[in-house]
């Protein structure tokens, strides 16, 4: 135990074979015994990297990283990628929440509106939510046939695939909380006037779902996590412990891209020498 997150530390989370969601204890905080104090300097650890590894990665345009951002109402995900996004430039990034089909995306196949929001060369995406709604709300609620569900398994295991051929890095995480921490979470935004924006009834019904969820979230994991795009199951309880995590697979990430300038199509010495001449 030590009171800095290491990159090890952040692997460790990385779902394989064996995975049960039922052993993740969302309370703790393997690897690090710090105190709060050491998790906000953990927060910021590799923000000037990220920031530079970003600035690279747009200006190359070659690769692009898609994050997504999974768990159950108040498990942080909004929270997760204003911070991942903090050290980054506007200019390379979106984030794209994912709600309720709309009319016009339900006429299509669930991955349609999925790759409509897919980043472009060179781009940072954050998705709030994702295709994996279609495979957890779809099968708790059986909105959708169970034949149905069972070939969205496969439909995102090959998606996926065609992502990585595509120089999409995927990074997938799971934000696992406890039941007694989203109560906590949803009581806060019940009594205080400035969250209640936040609450939806539907909230509710869903934790009343929590068990079949928590099945839901079982299957898809296991079944989705491959080794071009894995998942990471991170316990969620300590928001500023599974953001630092995250950060930490992001740096990952950006390293395993290796991004660099590009090389510049002008001689910038004869262009400077241009200018010198200038007025």
């Amino acid at each position: 135990m030590s009171s800095k997150i290491r990159i090890e530390d952040a692997r460790r989370f990385r779902v394989g074979d064996g995975f049960r969601l039922s052993d993740v204890d969302p309370t703790a905080t393997p690897g690090f015994s710090g105190s709060d104090k050491d998790l906000k300097k953990e927060l910021v650890q590799h923000d000037e990297e990220i920031g530079v590894l970003q600035e690279k990665l747009h200006a190359e345009k070659q690769n692009s990283l898609l994050i997504i951002a999974q768990g159950m109402d108040t498990s942080g995900k909004g929270g997760l990628i204003k911070r991942l996004l903090d050290p980054m430039s506007p200019l390379g990034y979106r984030v794209q929440p994912f709600g309720r089909p709309t009319e016009e995306e339900a006429a299509h196949d669930f991955l349609w509106r999925v790759e409509r929001a897919l980043p472009k060369p060179g781009e940072v995406v954050c998705f709030d939510r994702s295709h994996y709604e279609d495979v957890l709300v779809q099968k708790v609620d059986a909105l959708a046939p169970a034949e149905e569900i069972e070939r969205r398994y496969g439909a995102i295991v090959e998606f996926e695939q065609q992502l990585a051929e595509r120089n999409i890095m995927l990074i997938k995480v799971m934000l696992h909380i406890s039941k007694d921490f989203q109560k906590e979470n949803l009581r806060d935004r019940l009594q205080n006037p400035e969250k209640l924006w936040k609450f939806d009834p539907s909230d509710l019904n869903a934790r009343a779902e929590w068990d079949e969820y928590m099945d839901a979230y079982q299957i898809a994991l296991e079944r989705t996590s491959t080794e071009t795009a894995p998942w990471y199951c991170i316990p969620g309880d300590n928001k500023d412990y599974a953001r630092a995590v995250v950060k930490h697979l992001v740096v990952d990430a950006l390293r395993t891209i290796d991004p660099q300038y590009p090389t510049p199509d002008f001689d910038p010495k004869a262009e400077l020498a241009t200018l010198e001449s200038m007025d």
